[in-house]
């Protein structure tokens, strides 16, 4: 059976302030944290081994996997008391992770949707070690892409790696699912990422097997929530996810949602309070008066989130 892992130790520098307040992953989306919504798909598509690395602000990562553990699903954490990169935390990882052919790495910051299982099994008819996930997408000039040849064999990594030979290009949706072989490959170091450090130069080796898949749209949702701007816009706009009804699991919990106003469960607005493109966490009490616009409010306090996305 296959066991993913969830990247969660980030510092999380482009989220601030709001990741001060607890990692992303912890965030809440319609009352819901990020990670939540990352096991529910794990589940929905069959894995029932999940390892968290964390770091950063640790607790909240662990309070919301605690309260929002899907049943049938077993989570394990690394720690990481000094922060090892996404390469890294993988190598720390891999005794867990290399129990399963093939195993599942993907990000915690982000909302998304698609076939892992088909995923899984075609990786595993390709026989190849690596495969990271790509999707159309508009957004491309703000994320940036890995380009693929026409067989689907990865040939260019943003700005920063190009073999030549391009044949479609995708956003990376942070997806990766990676052979037991690849993992025997990893750099012999605590400290880097995965893409730079240990990917690249296997490709410069010409080693085989590295695969970008490029999905359509409508094949893979995918929804970052990486800035303040983000986290706002997918509270407000979630995308469609076809193993969980946000707004049923909101309404369950207490969670008042009116056009891009999100109040979490046993949260509070004093009389006369006025917000806007705002999201209240759970049991926080908005003061009576409060005019707000385009922000949180959080641990007692509002916090500005810049211009909509």
């Amino acid at each position: 059976m296959t066991r993913a892992m969830i990247l969660a130790a980030g510092l999380g520098l482009r989220m601030r302030p709001l990741s001060e307040l607890c990692a992303k992953p912890a965030l809440p989306v319609r009352g819901t944290p990020v990670i939540a919504y990352l096991l529910e798909l794990l589940k929905r598509h069959g894995v029932r081994e999940v390892m968290v690395n964390l770091h950063h602000l640790k607790d909240s990562v662990r309070e919301a996997v605690h309260e929002f553990q899907p049943s049938g699903i077993e989570v394990s954490f690394s720690d990481e008391p000094e922060l090892l990169g996404t390469g890294g935390g993988i190598r720390q990882a891999r005794e867990f992770l290399m129990q399963s052919d093939p195993c599942l790495v993907l990000a915690g910051d982000m909302l998304l949707d698609l076939d892992l299982a088909a995923l899984v099994s075609r990786h595993r008819k390709r026989g190849d070690l690596a495969t990271l996930v790509l999707r159309e997408d508009s957004r491309v000039g703000r994320f940036g892409s890995i380009g693929i040849s026409k067989g689907g064999a990865v040939r260019r990594i943003a700005e920063s790696f190009d073999l030549g030979g391009e044949h479609a290009a995708g956003v990376f949706t942070s997806v990766r699912v990676f052979s037991p072989a690849a993992l025997e490959s990893l750099p012999e170091r605590d400290c880097f990422e995965d893409l730079r450090d240990w990917l690249v130069p296997m490709l410069k080796d010409n080693t085989g097997g590295i695969t970008g898949e490029l999905l359509a749209q409508d094949r893979c949702s995918w929804e970052p929530v990486g800035t303040p701007e983000e986290y706002l816009a997918v509270n407000f706009h979630p995308p469609s996810l076809s193993f969980i009804d946000n707004d049923a699991r909101a309404t369950e919990r207490g969670v008042k949602i009116k056009h891009e106003l999100v109040v979490g469960a046993r949260a509070t607005l004093g009389a006369g309070a006025k917000l806007s493109r705002c999201v209240v966490w759970d049991g926080e009490s908005v003061p009576a008066g409060t005019v707000a616009t385009q922000g949180v409010f959080a641990q007692g306090r509002f916090i500005s989130c810049g211009e909509p996305v």
